[in-house]
């Protein structure tokens, strides 16, 4: 047990940690990235390793086979990204003539709001205006950027340092982890690798798992509403399947941005039922097959507590927030669990 002097040094060191990466929070994003993609391909490389490959061998080949993996999607995604954003800024137009023609009527009918005092040529005109500039938004990005000698260096740093960072601490993972073990007082060792093991666990399952429904559910949902003809399939797909880290959100935000899409092309209730039926049938892929295999349904992350974790995460700390918001909640469960099997062998517990 901790005596007093050692519980008030180490409420001490955890909120100068806490001020620390508050401070820092600009400068950690690039490392905390790269301490991800380390956490995330460690085990890969062990295989590798195990099957005879030096490690630094293991490591190098895992980056070669991953930048060839995004250089082809980049190559597959962005041109195709690319046109649709070109169609939808020509299609605009078209779908504020139909909101005034269908949707002002009904919303003046069904709720007695008047949209008559909307401008809709200005409506129009601005949206042209703006939505013209989308095929040209790479370069008016370039152009500030260009104009911003320190934030085109601090961007270009950030992409060099995220791989360099990961490199070196994959091929030096196991080291580091040797020496923070070795550092634990001797006294605490036992527990807290058993500890830090448990929260691996949860936190290893979740996140890789995750990332595999992430890309399952973006090629369902792209290849559902392309299937139905929809226009921005892909985009749609793309971002709902990004944003599906925190649970139900990808399926909200993809089924209200499809159902929009779909009234403002083709302009038919049918369509939404389409719409309804692919993210109907992702839910049922990701409720019965993609989740249980890939996730597991035994590492006690519950959706609620991955979406308030997220979202104190980044109210607290911003995007560095987000990133450490999993990893803190899946040692904090950790924690309890342990205070709880604690509490249970306790001589206050037995006297109950």
């Amino acid at each position: 047990m901790l005596n007093d002097s050692q519980k008030w040094l180490l409420l001490a060191v955890m909120l100068t940690t806490g001020f620390l990466v508050y401070l820092l929070a600009p400068v950690l994003s690039p490392f905390l990235m790269a301490a991800l993609l380390a956490y995330l391909g460690d085990p890969l490389v062990d295989r590798m390793e195990e099957k005879g490959l030096p490690r630094t061998v293991a490591v190098t080949v895992i980056f070669v086979l991953l930048l060839s993996v995004l250089a082809g999607l980049i190559l597959l995604l962005v041109p195709a990204l690319q046109q649709q954003l070109a169609s939808l800024a020509k299609a605009l137009p078209v779908y504020i003539d139909w909101l005034q023609t269908h949707l002002a009527p009904w919303l003046k009918q069904t709720f007695g709001l008047d949209a008559a005092m909307l401008d809709w040529s200005m409506l129009k005109s601005a949206a042209q205006k703006n939505w013209l500039q989308v095929g040209g938004a790479a370069g008016g990005v370039m152009s500030w950027l260009s104009s911003s000698g320190m934030a085109m260096l601090a961007i270009l740093a950030n992409l060099v340092l995220i791989p360099v960072v990961t490199f070196y601490l994959l091929r030096d993972w196991d080291h580091l982890v040797t020496l923070l073990r070795e550092l634990l007082p001797r006294k605490w060792e036992t527990t807290v690798v058993q500890l830090t093991r448990d929260a691996d666990t949860v936190l290893g399952a979740f996140l890789r798992g995750q990332l595999l429904v992430m890309l399952a559910l973006g090629a369902v949902y792209s290849l559902g509403l392309w299937w139905i003809g929809l226009e921005l399939a892909l985009i749609i797909g793309v971002v709902a399947g990004i944003v599906s880290f925190v649970p139900y959100l990808g399926f909200i935000i993809g089924i209200l941005l499809a159902g929009i899409a779909a009234i403002m092309q083709f302009h038919e209730v049918y369509y939404l039922l389409l719409v309804a039926l692919v993210f109907g049938v992702g839910q049922a892929l990701e409720g019965m097959l993609l989740t249980p295999l890939l996730v597991g349904d035994k590492i006690g992350l519950h959706p609620v507590a991955v979406i308030f974790a997220v979202m104190a995460g980044g109210q607290l700390f911003g995007f560095v927030g987000i990133m450490l918001a999993l990893p803190v909640a899946a040692v904090i469960m950790v924690l309890l669990r342990y205070a709880h099997q604690q509490y249970q062998q306790s001589n206050l517990y037995a006297d109950l």
